[in-house]
């Protein structure tokens, strides 16, 4: 069975690790035990390789249909034609326990038939670190026990209601349900405890996950006019943050590509500052308190720590190891014969001044919003504001990670003065001591030298780097950071400009990769989807309220059928990059809840 296009697929998880299942009853990709291990399952990436494990009815001419239950991150799959129906519930257990959410680190997949007799196939096929390891098979009274030659990876074992046969170092199975029957296997952890199978422990185990993820969204103070989508949004953004950590990932996926049969293919599986401070406001500005101040708390911890580059790190592992070392998965074919497939992330050693700004932010959000900053993580902030006062004018990397050598980018600047501009704030919010008159000065330097060093008269326009006539869509996020006013003349045709070269309709691209040679790679890639949501929020912000909505519910439509977002969209509308992507589920939500205020009159509701 061929891997679908990832439009086509759906995800499960449980704060731990998450599962792509396809529309046709595969499960295609699956990193064990935590979103960065090795991958068990893989065929997404290499068909023939990778790994899956698969349930399929035998029905002539079946559609299928995938769906979550409202309000849950459970998934069904449904197989519908004349002679039967049928369906498969996948979920990840969430169980409750005394001190909080307990996981039993498993994959429940449930087969049920509701109409006829069908005859189904089942296929656990394994493929231990990224598919490079061997393992074999044996028979338990329990299940199967698949054991991994390396000894530092896990066993895992697969439970069935059903007999499972081995074949070579695969379970397989072909059986036959009825009208109201059901099937049920659990791939996981190993163990041998066969009472997991229990009709009576399933159902605890759907009805405990079911409530738990309906009790969470449930806590969602947002009702306005995009409730589903947005509550589908802060859904996905759940299922990417550690629940032990409390940091977020930005993609649960590696590898998927930018264009297909590219070279931009990436493993997103870590912790970006950038990305993780953005959900820290998504969270907060729709009531998820505990959320927001578990990366708070995570983020403190940062705050202690050293990089190459500078105090921070660009991303880090979940529980904030700094080594991310990328190498190549020379086996792996990629998805749709896109590659190189890489694991780790080299842009973990560039400099981002960038993020120096969304820290601050972050911050200064939790700190308004949740509880005051201590005195030793206060000081924390004057060693990095100390670093950055000396080195915010060097040139780096930027957010879009370039490969192509460092320049003086405008975003990086933005951002530096978001630094400086939270600190000052928080510090005089709060009474806190420091050198507020020096932050006061640096601030306004970065401001004039972005009006003096980044801004096109030709063009009317800020531009990309200094000394460059290239737009970039980063530059929305200024009237969205506070740095200028949305209705400034100068913002106003920065924002004309930037539909003019870089829009198409709702879609946005982030720059022009042939105009502009910063990333150091061949080729194109698509439009990406925060910085659609971004222009939207900026015309809304702009007070060209209809047409922002417009185009937001124009952008919905690119969602798949599951309301789920890639990174970017292609020119016919294809989802590529890693999926599903909290930044673009982020910029979703900041753009909803922003039109909703606006169209509710409640537009200078500041969230600053």
């Amino acid at each position: 069975m061929a891997p679908q296009p990832i439009e086509n697929y759906g995800v499960i998880g449980n704060m731990r690790s998450i599962a792509l299942v396809s529309m046709e009853g595969s499960i295609d990709f699956y990193c064990f035990p935590s979103f960065d291990s090795p991958t068990v399952f893989a065929a997404l990436l290499d068909n023939e390789h990778g790994g899956s494990f698969c349930i399929w009815a035998e029905l002539e001419n079946q559609r299928t249909k995938q769906l979550y239950l409202p309000d849950t991150n459970i998934l069904v799959t449904r197989f519908l034609s004349e002679s039967g129906v049928a369906e498969i519930t996948d979920f990840m257990p969430i169980l409750a326990g005394k001190k909080g959410a307990i996981y039993a680190h498993q994959i429940i997949r449930m087969v049920r038939v509701i109409k006829g007799e069908i005859r189904f196939r089942m296929r656990c096929a394994p493929r231990f670190n990224y598919a490079r390891g061997s393992h074999i098979a044996r028979a338990e009274s329990g299940g199967v026990l698949f054991e991994p030659e390396s000894a530092d990876l896990p066993g895992m074992m697969l439970h069935a209601t059903v007999p499972v046969a081995l074949e070579g170092v695969d379970a397989a199975a072909s059986f036959t349900l009825k009208s109201g029957e059901t099937a049920t296997f659990i791939f996981g952890e190993a163990s041998p405890d066969v009472k997991i199978l229990r009709p009576k422990a399933i159902e605890n185990h759907f009805n405990q996950t079911s409530r738990y993820w309906r009790d969470w969204i449930g806590r969602s103070n947002y009702s306005g006019r995009w409730r589903e989508m947005v509550d589908r949004s802060a859904l996905m953004l759940k299922l990417l943050c550690s629940q032990e950590y409390g940091s977020l990932i930005a993609a649960p996926t590696f590898g998927l590509p930018e264009k297909i049969k590219g070279e931009r293919n990436w493993d997103y599986r870590y912790t970006w500052l950038r990305d993780s401070a953005f959900s820290l406001y998504a969270f907060m500005r729709l009531g998820f308190v505990e959320e927001a101040q578990a990366f708070a708390n995570w983020l403190r911890d940062r705050l202690h720590d050293d990089a190459e580059h500078g105090p921070l790190q660009v991303m880090y592992r979940i529980n904030g190891d700094q080594e991310l070392e990328e190498s190549i998965l020379e086996d792996f074919k990629g998805y749709q014969d896109s590659r190189p497939v890489r694991i780790g992330n080299a842009a973990s050693n560039q400099l981002q001044l960038d993020i120096y700004g969304e820290l601050m932010d972050a911050i200064y959000l939790s700190n308004k919003y949740g509880d005051g900053i201590s005195h030793d993580d206060w000081q924390a902030v004057h060693r990095i504001l100390k670093w950055l006062s000396k080195n915010w004018n060097r040139p780096d990397e930027g957010i879009w990670e370039v490969r192509g050598g460092r320049r003086h980018f405008l975003h990086s600047r933005l951002m530096c003065w978001v630094a400086f501009d939270r600190a000052i704030r928080l510090g005089r919010q709060r009474s806190l001591a420091g050198p507020i008159v020096e932050w006061l000065t640096i601030r306004d330097a970065i401001s004039d030298d972005i009006f003096t060093n980044f801004w096109d008269e030709s063009q009317k326009s800020f531009v990309q780097y200094q000394g460059s006539s290239s737009l970039d869509a980063s530059s929305l996020l200024m009237p969205l950071m506070r740095f200028i006013s949305p209705v400034d003349p100068r913002w106003l045709s920065t924002m004309d400009a930037i539909e003019k070269t870089l829009t198409e309709d709702s879609l946005v691209y982030r720059y022009d990769t042939k105009r502009s040679a910063i990333d150091g790679l061949q080729g194109t890639e698509g439009s990406f989807i925060a910085c659609s949501f971004w222009f939207i929020e900026c015309l809304a912000r702009s007070h060209q309220l209809e047409k922002a909505r417009l185009l937001f519910d124009k952008m919905l439509g690119y969602a798949n059928h599951l309301g789920l977002y890639s990174e970017q969209l292609g020119s016919s509308g294809q989802h590529l990059g890693n999926f599903p992507q909290a930044f673009s589920h982020l910029a979703l939500i900041s753009a909803a809840t922003y039109l909703d205020r606006a169209f509710s009159g409640r537009d200078n509701a500041a969230w600053h």
